[in-house]
């Protein structure tokens, strides 16, 4: 795989060149496709690993679709599992059902309920269309991928690299015991502050999931168009 080449300590700089502009065509191939989606939209997060008859898979399926009925595209990872549901749920709705596949030796296929699709080879390409396309982020259970990006959004909130989304987590019995150690570690500790936890939201509510999303945005957008334009300084 060319990401263990590119990260191989073993690899000169000067080796990589050729890789260089393959990760540029790259990121140009995911804005275009993100600059096909032409209305708002939500990243839907969780494990590869959730099969149809669990009940993880119908709540993101129903998430899903109701977001495409009030008139957004839904934007996964196009694989299977919790993904694979919310493709699924965006068709249900009647709305755009995106997928950011990625290439691995296992467990990645892609799945047929996706209209707008694109294959990356480089997680960091991947991740940033997640957020370049989305106005929230919906994360149902999952693991060390669907904690990944979980953390890189919250960190990108917290250090103001983009304007704020909101982060909402589904499943408090399963996230429980991660947002007690946040708690009673990071936050205890003083390595986030306490208005950091305003961050996350956590429901077993799809609705209102869904609602907070929604709420967010429209709250943003009135504010942005009730803010007059500036002259330009002479």
């Amino acid at each position: 795989m060319e990401d263990r080449r590119i990260l191989s300590s073993e690899e000169s700089a000067a080796e990589l060149e050729e890789h260089v502009e393959l990760i540029a065509g790259e990121f140009r191939d995911g804005f275009r496709a993100v600059d096909k989606i032409q209305s708002p939209a939500v990243s839907v997060f969780g494990s590869a690993r959730i099969k149809e008859d669990d009940p993880v898979y119908a709540s993101a399926r129903a998430l899903a679709k109701k977001f495409a009925e009030r008139g957004w595209a839904v934007v996964t990872g196009g694989g299977p599992g919790v993904m694979e549901a919310a493709n699924r749920g965006a068709k249900d709705g009647g709305g755009l059902s995106v997928g950011f596949n990625i290439e691995l030796p296992h467990e990645q296929r892609g799945n047929p309920y996706v209209d707008l699709s694109l294959t990356f080879q480089h997680f960091y390409a991947r991740k940033t269309m997640f957020v370049k396309a989305a106005e929230g982020f919906v994360v149902f259970p999952g693991g060390f991928g669907t904690a990944d990006e979980l953390f890189e959004a919250l960190t990108l909130i917290q250090t103001g690299k983009v304007l704020h989304f909101p982060v909402v987590l589904i499943g408090s019995d399963y996230w429980q015991e991660l947002l007690s150690w946040i708690r009673g570690e990071l936050l205890a500790d003083a390595m986030i502050s306490p208005e950091d936890l305003d961050l996350l939201h956590v429901t077993d509510d799809i609705d209102d999931a869904v609602e907070r999303v929604l709420d967010c945005y429209e709250r943003r957008c009135a504010e942005m168009s009730a803010t007059p334009l500036k002259a330009d300084a002479q």
